[in-house]
């Protein structure tokens, strides 16, 4: 199935999509440093994607008619509660742009990606314009409507009747990446929509967790197969809490949330001289009030990439004896479920920052997947592109 990833970055949604069956067919991204990651790992073989460098907003789309997805993470920091709250007025929006290549491919499924932000209650309404955007996308904002107007006038259509011409069915939920094998606690919604004449049975509906706290807790608190399984002496582990007691396994299907420790501990000390791609030590690193770093046993706080360079508190790792240090670049990586073979261009900041901006590789495969087996229970009759209007 045929793909166009939009604000690619670093890569972790377009490699998501790709491990779930899509083959991109064009990947943009503006950012300089990001499409030197891209490019490298081209050169290696790692990926074989035909990147274009450059403004979303000037790439045209008018050759990519028979795409089955568009995807794309458009820049967070308008929503994101690092940023300046900004929204709609944000000069980073650029969810016009999504619906825009919905509007000129019109493929079967459209997936996106952003921020747990845009909830707030105080982007709700602006939230409601995204989705009737992407709904309706050939009802575009006229010369001299605000988005407000052009809103109502989207309200008015939903609500008026039978529909025809293009128009796409969404959906959305926020997805917390610990609960999908990713070692890292990193909240995201996700808007998945199909295109009308996209009918299949049953429909689509996102993946159920693959992991869980509870069963963390009881691996380690219960069983002790946590503590057991990296060799952690039982003089060495923490106090086991007093609500823990009666905690009950929840299945053979649910496995324990992953931990830092989980993900790195098969990595060398990137303090010392090591042959592993992007691992070396980055100095400097100290708590301070509300920045104590991501302890080893639980899963990594959110990985950021920061408004105004690279918050330490997230980009830490916070050892059981108080001390800290900076998460190399490629213990970064592994938070984001990158493979190993997938390296990272640029200073430690910038390769943090494009891997803070980063979708998780796990959830964004798993999520893919459902849209790929979703489009593959179309009867092949109806696989066909409708008229815009």
């Amino acid at each position: 199935m045929k793909s166009i990833e939009l604000f690619a970055g670093a890569g972790g949604l377009a490699l998501g999509t790709e491990s779930a069956g899509f083959k991109h067919e064009a990947v943009v991204e503006l950012n300089r440093n990001a499409c030197d990651t891209i490019k490298r790992n081209t050169e290696l073989g790692s990926i074989d994607w035909p990147l274009f460098p450059g403004d979303v907003a000037e790439f045209g789309f008018s050759h990519y008619r028979d795409v089955d997805l568009v995807s794309g993470g458009p820049p967070c920091q308008p929503f994101s509660i690092g940023g300046k709250h900004r929204g709609h007025t944000d000069k980073r929006n650029l969810f016009p742009e999504v619906v825009r290549a919905v509007r000129e491919t019109q493929p079967r499924a459209v997936l996106v990606e952003n921020v747990k932000g845009l909830l707030r209650p105080g982007f709700a309404k602006f939230f409601e314009y995204v989705l009737l955007q992407i709904s309706y996308p050939d009802l575009v904002q006229k010369d001299g409507e605000d988005w407000v107007e052009h809103l109502s006038r989207l309200e008015q259509y939903q609500t008026n009747g039978s529909k025809d011409g293009l128009y796409y069915k969404p959906v959305f939920r926020c997805l917390n990446a610990a609960d999908y094998g990713v070692p890292q606690k990193r909240e995201r919604v996700f808007i998945v929509a199909f295109r009308g004449d996209v009918i299949t049975e049953p429909g689509f509906s996102f993946p159920n967790p693959t992991h869980s706290k509870a069963e963390l807790l009881r691996s380690k608190w219960i069983t002790g197969e946590y503590w057991d399984r990296h060799k952690v002496a039982t003089h060495s582990r923490p106090k086991r809490p007093a609500n823990v007691q009666c905690l009950l396994s929840l299945g053979d299907d649910v496995q324990p949330w992953r931990t830092v420790r989980d993900a790195i501990s098969d990595l060398p000390d990137p303090r010392k001289p090591n042959d592993v791609a992007n691992h070396k030590h980055n100095p400097g690193a100290r708590v301070y009030g509300g920045h104590t770093g991501s302890p080893l046993d639980e899963p990594a706080k959110t990985l950021k990439a920061g408004d105004h360079g690279v918050p330490g508190g997230e980009n830490m790792l916070a050892h059981p004896n108080g001390t800290v240090r900076y998460f190399s670049v490629r213990e970064s990586a592994r938070l984001q479920t990158f493979p190993d073979d997938y390296v990272f261009e640029g200073s430690w900041t910038e390769t943090m920052r494009q891997l803070g901006n980063a979708v998780a590789v796990n959830v964004a495969s798993q999520v893919a997947s459902r849209i790929r087996e979703t489009l593959e229970r179309q009867p092949m009759e109806r696989r066909q592109h409708v008229g815009g209007k």
